[in-house]
């Protein structure tokens, strides 16, 4: 590479993480900036899809998670009445893709494997306890302020990538709107050793009801069965406190399966939910992927990984400009690529997904459940389905965008 010009990332997360490695891996200088002093150890996301497992490939990141991780080659559809509806079998995308699976790791898990890796990788820094305070940019880069261990620091380089998460202070820093909107409700999400599949559970279950919805997926633990996720929606007029109170978590836990003993939580967690996409994903040199470019509700499993394809879809687009094989116009082709795909299918599937279980109407309800079933019996519909759900369709749809 000609050009030595260094990229400094804000966010050590997966998505910031995974920038500042394949930008690396082609001799580009990087810089991350992480606020907290260690890696985060968040618990909300936890599922690749087969596009991402795709795209992480060259790196080698994707035989190291293969390894450590659950392949989940089946999931059901239930009612919290009726059982079963139907189970939708993810060989079906054998010739479609070479990962015909779903791959649940926590993202806990994911982020050090990214990090040893970087950390063996010339050309990259990444620096904890750096609170980001503000971002500008001239013609010839951008300049990003950070209070460090250190006291206020400044850094230079020719490019910022913002993957600072919702909040994004490099996303306000360059005026771009975050438009959408806010769930009322927090989502609980509640990790128990009790092992679902005894019951019948695949590794990855939509239970719907119009008030105690659920859904649930196994981890991987120190050992088998793994751990078990329920993630579901509180009653918006609860408090945090009484939500996550063992009385109310454990009511809610036995109406999705009962068990003559009490649950044995380890761990849980609430939080606010949105759906938001931001109005551009490009100001100039700065640029933004991941949750500070979009959020979404979690299921369908949708959020980190659309954020991960942002990353790999971004960068090989920054080292093309870097490289001088393009001009930084490509860079607007990643923002239509990933915006409209976000907005088209992440945003729709995901609301879809919430309504599915949560519907109220009985007969709607059962209509949509029908034709979940019907779909499930037929290969071809089972097939649409999956390609909607494991992603793929959305990939296809955003490289065919030129």
């Amino acid at each position: 590479m000609q050009t030595r010009e260094k990229v400094i990332i804000v966010g050590g997360g997966p998505v910031g993480l995974l920038c500042a490695l394949n930008l690396a891996t082609h001799d580009v200088p990087v810089l991350v900036l992480e606020a907290h002093s260690e890696l985060f150890m968040d618990l909300r996301a936890g599922s690749f899809h087969p596009p991402t497992l795709e795209v992480m490939e060259p790196l080698g990141l994707t035989a190291k998670l293969i390894e450590i991780g659950i392949p989940v080659r089946k999931w059901q559809l239930r009612d919290s009445e009726k059982g079963v509806i139907g189970t939708f079998e993810l060989s079906l995308l054998s010739d479609e893709t070479s990962f015909p699976f779903r791959l649940h790791l926590e993202q806990h898990c994911f982020t050090p494997i990214v990090l040893e890796q970087l950390r063996n990788t010339p050309h990259a820094e990444v620096r904890f306890s750096c609170q980001v305070q503000n971002v500008t940019q001239g013609g010839a880069g951008v300049r990003v302020s950070a209070q460090t261990p250190d006291g206020l620091e400044k850094f230079d380089g020719g490019w910022v990538i913002g993957a600072d998460g919702g909040g994004s202070v490099v996303r306000k820093c360059a005026g771009i709107r975050f438009d959408g909107f806010t769930f009322p409700e927090r989502f609980a999400l509640i990790s128990t050793t009790h092992d679902l599949g005894r019951q019948g559970f695949t590794d990855t279950a939509y239970i719907s009801h119009p008030v105690e919805w659920c859904a649930v997926f196994r981890l991987p633990d120190q050992g088998p069965p793994g751990l078990w996720r329920f993630l579901y929606g509180c009653d918006p007029n609860e408090s945090e406190q009484d939500a996550m109170s063992d009385s109310t978590v454990e009511k809610r836990l036995q109406s999705v399966q009962p068990k003559p003993t009490p649950y044995e939580i380890v761990h849980r967690t609430i939080y606010r939910v949105h759906q938001r996409v931001a109005s551009t994903f490009r100001n100039g040199r700065v640029l933004i992927a991941g949750d500070a470019a979009h959020l979404n509700n979690p299921i369908g499993g949708f959020g980190l990984n659309c954020g991960l394809q942002d990353a790999m879809n971004l960068t090989e687009k920054l080292i093309r400009v870097l490289r001088n094989d393009a001009s930084d116009d490509l860079l607007d082709l990643y923002v239509r690529q990933r915006r409209t795909v976000n907005i088209e299918y992440v945003q729709e599937a995901s609301i879809r997904n919430k309504r599915l279980l949560e519907e109220t109407d009985e007969s709607i309800r059962l209509s949509r459940l029908d034709d979940m079933r019907r779909a499930s019996l037929e290969p071809s519909l089972a097939k649409a389905v999956l390609m909607r759900s494991s992603m793929i369709d959305s990939m296809r749809r955003a490289n065919s965008i030129t």
